[in-house]
């Protein structure tokens, strides 16, 4: 308790401010997002158990020799079976995670566990087609985003960092460190820098590369494996760029619960977020 210029005790209140953070399209296009790519995930990883091999490079003669990743059931010498992964030459043994996973008396010997897939069974068809539909709505929500974050400016003023945006980027990176977040009414430059990454580098990446790996688009869009050096090449790429966006996502959903997650949650729905003020003098007894 402070005392007055008058002599009239006075107490401190915080101010509370609600503002429009998010449009509706932002809001909608966010939550179609995440169902499109939590199904894209798990029936990808479905796709990937049909050939769990990767490579970098154009096929030489009838087989690939340029594998940068694979993941395997292997037997050992003395009869058990091993799950190996192999990462650019380097073999580790991934057993009860990755070639081979499931209780022993229920051994599943794949590359990604049950629990990781849609359908949890080994189901190339059914994957593809979940992938496939998947595919098609994040394509469009992305276009439908574009046109409209250029048409209302939200991709200007909201998602490209300004220079003073980039200046201030180191003291962003140690606020975010220490959890010390600045709700405001816009992004800060390291948020700004990581939609950057996600809206403009990535998504379009994972759609490219995605059509890449069709037949009928190569036909139509043959330069498209001249970008990527090869169908292959492509697929290596798109299960990168998924493995950059989970992590993009794990990280999201810590940053939400570290900053307020009823608060984030509720701007995401409703568009509204609540930020605190400066402390107004408030006289004891109203």
């Amino acid at each position: 308790m402070a005392t007055a210029i008058n002599g009239t005790p006075e107490t401190h209140a915080s101010r509370a401010l609600t503002i429009r953070r998010h449009g509706l399209v932002t809001r909608l296009t966010h939550w179609l997002w995440a169902l499109a790519l939590f199904f894209l995930l798990l029936s990808g990883l479905q796709i990937f158990n049909a050939h769990p091999t990767l490579y970098l490079g154009q096929q030489s003669g009838f087989a690939f020799d340029n594998g940068v990743l694979s993941i395997s059931a292997t037997r050992t010498e003395d009869g058990n079976v091993r799950g190996v992964t192999t990462l650019l030459g380097h073999r580790f043994d991934t057993t009860g995670v990755l070639g081979v996973s499931g209780p022993d008396d229920r051994r599943v010997y794949r590359a990604f566990p049950a629990w990781l897939t849609v359908p949890s069974y080994q189901d190339l068809a059914t994957g593809r087609v979940v992938h496939f539909f998947f595919a098609w709505l994040f394509a469009m929500v992305f276009l439908v985003w574009l046109v409209a974050s250029l048409i209302n400016g939200h991709l200007r003023r909201e998602i490209v960092p300004t220079a003073a945006d980039i200046r201030g980027l180191p003291q962003s990176f140690l606020n975010h460190l220490r959890f010390r977040f600045d709700h405001g009414r816009s992004y800060n430059g390291l948020q700004k820098l990581s939609y950057v990454a996600v809206l403009l580098i990535f998504f379009p990446l994972m759609i490219l590369t995605g059509l890449t790996m069709s037949p009928g688009m190569d036909a139509a869009w043959p330069w498209l494996i001249d970008i990527f050096a090869g169908r292959q090449t492509a697929r290596t790429i798109h299960f990168v760029v998924m493995l950059l966006l989970v992590g993009f996502f794990a990280i999201h959903i810590f940053m939400v619960f570290a900053a307020g997650p009823i608060n984030e949650l509720r701007s995401m729905i409703t568009g509204r977020y609540r930020i605190d003020g400066e402390p107004q003098r408030k006289e004891a007894g109203q």
